[in-house]
């Protein structure tokens, strides 16, 4: 039986921090947590870099961290945040809630649990024992290393490879985005997604009175969350293609609205990606993805509101184009955009281009240096899709030789590859209540001498 005494945890941040947590609440293993960034326990860069105004996609009703207390957010929100939308609070309160959870964690836990402020660097799996290197020097020895990521920060598009000019900017989240600009300025936003709604909300939030341009291929903005209501519900999982399954839905949106049409099939994703083939899944990738997710992925209203009054004043255009080509032009950078359904190839100027592309999936693409160590260790390897890294179901890293290794594990969004639907909160919940359970049964039985 795997010996689980003691687990370290690599990164800090939701998937990481809840994982710590259950495992403090189902045994009596004991736990480190390693997170780069001392200020980002807890949060990450979720919800450690929002800004005021950024607003949870989730309504709070469905935002409780632990699967067994569903109302444990609202219930929170109403005694310790009192005046904040009970519908869709901010992102930056909800990184405070989850830093009360670790803090009652710790105090209840004491010894079991330790937070370690530091780069792990490196990590190596032997027969008995998972050592995470650090880059202090130091070294911190488990029985099993969980691999917590997150999102990985995004890849900057072809066109902008090599491009090192004061206008480009790699990190949407960071602070001052707007300094300097005037309304005579444009900003250019690669992405039309989730992180493009955010950035564009900072700019207008920032007094930026200038026009932004939003560019993506298909040029789609997430849809908004209509007033609650339960979806119908389905009774068993629908089978089928991808062409099938977009027939099916476009029937039942007829029916029932696309909003409950799509929230009917939550309970079902995962199973539905799993028995789909390598085929199919690649489709739905190439074809269906973007339009998958600006309907399931959707604001709160009130961010829609504000998007379209700032379409409405022209100060916010959504563009499907391709970008073509990128070179500095003096204090600006001009970019060759394409529209879609064109040939002909259009050259703007922008005072600020921001890379809102999303999150990196493609391992061997990734800057992370722990990552690209065990990649070359081949201790992980990416998932058929390259949109991850390879995992079976019970979180197992699988090495490059396609073996499942018990003492390394993987969760949150970097393990789409296997699950898909494994963003957003009520997702990861599930599954890092479902692995703590896993490993503290296998100390139990251990402890036990079973």
């Amino acid at each position: 039986m795997l010996s689980a005494n003691h687990v370290a945890i690599v990164g800090g941040g939701f998937s990481g921090t809840l994982l710590a947590i259950n495992l403090l609440r189902h045994g009596a293993v004991r736990v480190t947590l390693i997170e780069r960034r001392g200020d980002r326990f807890g949060r990450g860069l979720a919800y450690g870099a929002a800004q005021h105004d950024h607003i949870l996609n989730v309504r709070a009703a469905n935002m409780s961290a632990l699967p067994d207390e569903p109302g444990h957010f609202a219930d929170w929100l109403r005694t310790r945040a009192a005046g904040q939308d009970a519908s869709f609070a901010t992102r930056q309160t909800y990184g405070l809630y989850l830093r009360d959870l670790l803090e009652a964690a710790k105090a209840a836990a004491g010894a079991r649990l330790r937070l370690v402020e530091a780069e792990a660097v490196d990590l190596r799996v032997s027969d008995g024992a998972a050592t995470v290197r650090l880059a202090t020097g130091a070294q911190v020895k488990a029985d099993i290393a969980v691999l917590a990521p997150g999102n990985l920060p995004p890849h900057a598009l072809p066109a902008f490879a090599g491009i090192a000019h004061p206008t480009y900017a790699d990190d949407p989240w960071a602070l001052g985005l707007a300094d300097g600009l005037g309304p005579e300025d444009q900003v250019l936003l690669l992405g039309t997604g989730l992180t493009a709604v955010d950035c564009a909300l900072s700019f207008d939030t920032a007094g930026f009175a200038g026009p932004i341009v939003a560019v993506s291929r298909r040029g789609l903005l997430p849809r908004a969350h209509a007033p609650a209501q339960a979806a119908p519900g389905l009774s068993e999982r629908p089978n089928g293609s991808a062409s099938a399954l977009v027939r099916r839905v476009r029937a039942r949106a007829d029916a029932v609205g696309w909003r409950a049409a799509v929230d009917e099939l939550r309970p079902f994703t995962q199973d539905m990606w799993r028995a789909a083939d390598a085929s199919d899944r690649a489709r739905f990738l190439r074809h269906l993805r973007p339009y998958w997710d600006v309907h399931r992925h959707r604001i709160a209203p009130a961010v829609a509101d504000r998007l379209a009054g700032m379409r409405a004043a022209g100060r916010l255009e959504i563009a499907a184009a391709k970008v073509m080509e990128a070179r500095p032009d003096g204090a600006r950078i001009a970019v060759a955009l394409r529209s879609r359904g064109s040939d002909a190839v259009a050259w703007r100027h922008f005072a600020r281009v921001v890379n809102c592309t999303g999150p990196l999936g493609d391992l061997g693409r990734t800057r992370d240096q722990l990552l690209r160590a065990l990649a070359s260790q081949s201790a992980i390897r990416p998932d058929s899709l390259a949109i991850g890294i390879d995992v079976d179901r019970q979180c197992r890293a699988i090495g490059a030789g396609g073996e499942a290794r018990d003492r390394l594990r993987v969760v949150g969004p970097m393990t789409r590859g296997a699950h898909w639907e494994i963003v957003a909160v009520p997702d990861i919940r599930r599954q890092v209540w479902t692995l703590a359970r896993d490993i503290s049964n296998a100390h139990w039985v251990e402890a036990a001498g079973l």
